[in-house]
């Protein structure tokens, strides 16, 4: 597959050319634009742009107090910075007061690569999906990040969007729009669904395509929104392949896997597989590596897909 930008790069480009549409919207930064790539946004509106330095809590709190008096609020860092440093002021700042602000986390999943295991945002989607009334989205490539951020600032209420550190394999056209809350067939089958979310989206089609070859017919989903869940989506696959893949660079707990199984089990039971992290940190290596050790490939998704189809 060819490579993209990576998400969080997408992510800049996006503030940028929205910033000229909504002169309500501002941008916060906790020290790390130059790796967030809010510095985009910082470049063309510097008086709309906050870098509030190592202080991913107040933050958060001067994000819930911009959005309060009509502001459009885009405040990025980190993902283990932002949602388990902010993660009260996400709670009671913004949630259960329902602002209308957003938030990126970025360098997410074990896919960051050297930076090691303070800065892997591995738990940061179980976070937010706790978080009432927030959306959650994880798009795929540079493309659908675009989609999702002109989504995010067009959505009233609280969002978190999920960006990552690596080029990310292009899977749409620049044409692509995003509605939260629908997840986005992008191959059909009957024998197994490979559901996935982020840069586990480009292995899932890998593997699919490995899997017709043996005679395999697998569905791939497109999970960028993780809350809402497209639960009509989820079950109709259930229901009409009988077997699940749930795909993600991420805890196994909490994340994607459990919004699905989640649905399932109170709609439509059927036999699923996990390919995550597991219960684990992972450790300082390069993303090419680190993802071939915690199993983050199209090997392990094809593995996966023969298991869950043979407990049909």
């Amino acid at each position: 597959m060819q490579l993209g930008k990576p998400t969080r790069e997408a992510y800049g480009e996006a503030l940028a050319a929205l910033g000229a549409e909504m002169p309500e919207m501002v941008v916060l930064d906790a020290d790390l634009s130059k790796a967030t790539m809010s510095k985009k946004f910082a470049e063309k509106f510097p008086e709309r742009f906050f870098n509030m330095g190592i202080c991913e809590a107040n933050m958060v709190g001067v994000a819930s107090g911009l959005a309060s008096c009509g502001k459009i609020p885009f405040a990025s860092s980190f993902a283990s910075f932002l949602i388990c440093k902010g993660f009260d002021q996400l709670r009671m700042s913004v949630a259960y007061q329902g602002e209308n602000a957003k938030f990126c986390g970025t360098h997410s999943g074990v896919s960051i690569g050297e930076d090691g295991v303070s800065q892997q945002g591995i738990e940061d989607v179980a976070l937010a999906c706790t978080l009432n009334g927030f959306v959650v989205l994880v798009p795929c490539d540079e493309h659908e990040m675009r989609a999702a951020v002109k989504a995010a600032a067009k959505h009233q209420g609280p969002v978190y969007i999920r960006a990552g550190r690596p080029k990310a394999p292009i899977i749409y056209s620049e044409a692509k729009q995003f509605v939260i809350g629908k997840a986005d067939m992008l191959r059909d089958g009957t024998d197994v669904t490979l559901m996935a979310m982020g840069l586990m989206v480009g292995p899932s089609l890998e593997a699919a395509e490995a899997l017709a070859a043996e005679g395999i017919s697998a569905r791939v989903l497109n999970m960028a929104s993780v809350k809402p869940l497209d639960v009509d989506a989820v079950v109709k696959a259930a229901k009409e392949t009988g077997a699940i893949v749930v795909s993600e660079d991420h805890i196994q707990t909490g994340g994607l896997g459990a919004m699905v199984a989640t649905t399932l089990a109170a709609n439509a039971p059927a036999p699923m597989e996990f390919v995550n992290v597991g219960d684990r940190y992972a450790e300082s290596g390069t993303s090419e590596a680190l993802i071939a050790k915690y199993g983050l490939t199209s090997k392990e998704v094809i593995a996966a897909a023969k298991r869950v189809i043979a407990r049909k």
